[in-house]
């Protein structure tokens, strides 16, 4: 009977130190970090309702665009391009005028870019994950579908 009292003893001290539970206090907490969020929508009026973004050098992010308008992709897509910071805007987005088969991302620009998303269809969701330029400057951004960048669907990433 003692003995049992002992191992019943024993057990009930393993249970209640945690015994079996996770030891949270030494793990990582990269899975909580992570890149920063930014959450932009677009819809049938072709304005992006963030226009201005600011990052530190190096910062990892993450572009969640999401179109919320009605309109078919076909007549009112929207896309997300990021572009370097001495890109020529307005000549960019003329190239993207003839670069339907790829979702107006013109291939040979593409060395000016530095994330995209890609045309989204309404009620659509796409996402870019990438690191803000380490070079401290403007970086501007724009919907590349037929004239939503001439109607004002652009920004500018700051990075400082």
């Amino acid at each position: 009977m003692n003995t049992r009292f002992l191992v019943v003893s024993a057990l009930a001290a393993l249970v209640t130190c945690g015994c079996g539970q996770k030891d949270t206090s030494t793990q990582s907490t990269s899975a909580a970090a992570g890149p920063r969020v930014i959450e932009i929508t677009a819809g049938d009026a072709m304005k992006y309702d963030v226009t201005a973004i600011e990052a530190k050098p190096g910062e990892d992010l993450q572009v969640i665009l999401t179109n919320n308008g009605t309109q078919p992709r076909e007549v009112m897509g929207h896309n997300w391009v990021l572009l370097k910071a001495d890109t020529d805007v307005a000549a960019f987005d003329a190239a993207a005028l003839g670069a339907k088969d790829t979702g107006y991302i013109p291939a040979a620009k593409s060395d000016e870019i530095i994330a995209h998303i890609d045309l989204l269809g309404p009620r659509k969701s796409g996402e870019a994950d990438f690191k803000a330029p380490a070079t401290p400057g403007v970086y501007p951004y724009l919907c590349t579908f037929p004239a939503h960048y001439q109607a004002g669907m652009r920004g500018f990433l700051t990075v400082k």
